[in-house]
Formats: C-alpha cells, sequence, structure tokens
C-alpha cells in the first residue's frame, strides 16, 4: 500500500469516481458545521474533496501511511485547519464514541482482514442519526473484452486465492450489505459507480489498471498460480483494451451507506467492537 504506484492510484481512482459520487454525498442531510472523517484517507484526495463540497466542515483524514499523510498535508494546506491528517489505524480510531456525523472508508474493507471489525468502529464514532459512506470494492465486477487472453481468469482464478492467502475480502462489495445489515443499521442503500470508457476519460481508466499492474504483478506472481509476467501480460491487455478507441471497459463500484441508530447494535462501544 505504501508502494508509489498506490499514489498514482488513489489521484487516478479519484478522478475516475469524484464526478458520480459527490451526488451520493449531496443526498446526506447533516448540519452545517459537520465533522467529517475519512478513515484510511490515503493521500488525501477525497478527504480535500469532502472539505470543499462542505465549505463549513471540520474534515479528518486518518491513516497509518505516514508518507501519504505527509503528502495530503503538503498538497492541501490551503485548507488548514479546517482539514487535518493523523497517523490512526481504522481498527481503533482515537476518536470518542458519536463523534462524527459523517463517517467515510473508501478503497480499504478489501485491503484488511476483519471488515466487520473496521464497520463496527466506524460506527461507533459516528453520531445516532449519521451517515456511513463506504466504497467496498469488488473484484468480480470488473469487465474487458477477450483477445488473445481472457481477463476472466484473472479476475476469478487469481483473485479468490490471493484473498485466502492474504487473509481479506476481494469480493467485499457484495457482502458488505449483509454485514450492515447483521450490525442493524438503518437506511441501507447500495448504488454504483459506473467507471467505464464512455463516462471516465480513458487514459484516467488506463491509469488505475497501469498503477495496479505496478503494484500487484509482484504479488500476485508470489502467492497464486499466475506468474508476475503473466499477470503483467494480462494487465497489458486491459490497458490496451481501455485505450482502443473501439474498446470498451467497465468497473462497476458500489457505493454502500447506511444510517447508524444510536438504539441499536450499530451504536457499539469500543469495548464491544473489540469482542467482535
Amino acid at each position: 500500500m505504501a508502494d508509489e504506484s498506490m499514489v498514482r492510484n488513489l489521484d487516478a481512482q479519484a478522478r475516475a469516481i469524484w464526478p458520480q459520487e459527490a451526488e451520493f454525498f449531496r443526498r446526506y442531510k447533516m448540519p452545517e458545521r459537520a465533522r467529517i472523517l475519512d478513515a484510511g484517507c490515503g493521500t488525501g484526495e477525497i478527504a480535500s474533496r469532502l472539505a470543499e463540497l462542505y465549505p463549513r466542515a471540520a474534515v479528518l483524514g486518518v491513516d497509518i501511511i505516514d508518507s501519504h499523510l505527509e503528502l495530503a498535508r503538503s498538497r492541501y494546506s490551503r485548507l488548514a485547519p479546517r482539514l487535518s491528517f493523523e497517523h490512526q489505524s481504522v481498527f481503533e480510531l482515537q476518536a470518542p464514541d458519536r463523534t462524527f456525523d459523517l463517517t467515510v472508508c473508501r478503497h480499504v474493507l478489501h485491503s484488511v482482514p476483519h471488515a466487520d471489525r473496521v464497520i463496527a468502529e466506524l460506527a461507533r464514532v459516528t453520531k445516532p442519526g449519521g451517515y456511513l459512506h463506504l466504497i467496498p470494492e469488488d473484484y468480480g465486477m470488473l469487465h474487458f473484452q477477450r483477445a488473445a487472453l481472457d481477463p476472466r481468469e484473472l479476475w476469478h482464478t487469481a483473485v479468490p486465492i490471493y484473498g485466502e492467502k492474504t487473509g481479506t475480502d476481494l469480493y467485499i462489495g457484495r457482502h458488505a450489505f449483509g454485514i450492515l445489515k447483521a450490525l442493524n443499521f438503518k437506511d441501507i442503500t447500495v448504488d454504483y459507480i459506473v467507471v467505464d470508457t464512455v463516462r471516465v476519460p480513458r487514459e484516467t481508466f488506463a491509469g488505475i489498471l497501469e498503477a495496479w499492474r505496478d503494484g500487484y504483478a509482484e504479488s500476485i506472481g508470489e502467492l497464486t498460480p499466475i506468474s508476475r509476467g503473466s499477470a503483467i501480460a494480462y494487465f497489458d491487455q486491459m490497458i490496451a483494451n481501455i485505450r482502443d478507441p473501439l474498446g470498451y471497459a467497465v468497473w462497476m463500484v458500489p457505493v454502500v451507506s447506511a444510517r447508524v441508530d444510536g438504539g441499536n447494535r450499530a451504536g457499539l462501544r469500543r469495548s464491544e467492537v473489540r469482542q467482535l
């Protein structure tokens, strides 16, 4: 996650996803001086956009990669002190119970074990009636045209093995609803952002795949039956598919949101979260 390819990835993903995602944020009814948490904020791409979308809100971005936090502070210093960044783990946030009006966690849950514990911790720091906004990635929701290689072999063969070896759920997008339901969240919604070659500039979309290739081909080769060279070949073909003016490719990005009800299990205290 600390590889330089992740910095490129976070930038490209924000440019691809935010124009559609901003509309989902606008539907939340929050106080004018809302307190917002971006848990797993990376380089601050979205925390900064949230600070601009809600010009009187206080936004805190937290992450465990100090180089990303330093980059975020330098890039978005113009928004300080209303926008701040701190080193914190999403498994044990430093905020007291019921602190934030909006808690955001994007592109994180697929990369950590025990995603349900993270969601419960996010709920703990969210005020009753506040909103939880998640982007739980799902690597069964990418579709590319076949050529010499069939990209489905990568997404449907390597991904589950990779997840098993790393203790993560790379299909968390389809499971997030059930986790929220089990924790008794209210008003659960599931929407989709369509990152494709019609709605998103091809070079932006290609940049995401290039960053994934550069950041993950080696570990795919180490952890799955697909070699590093084969992984690169799959990614290169998908990148060519995106750049082809006659080609079509799509990544369906789930956006799952809900409201915290202080009278149910979504209002867990820190001691209860640790027991999950």
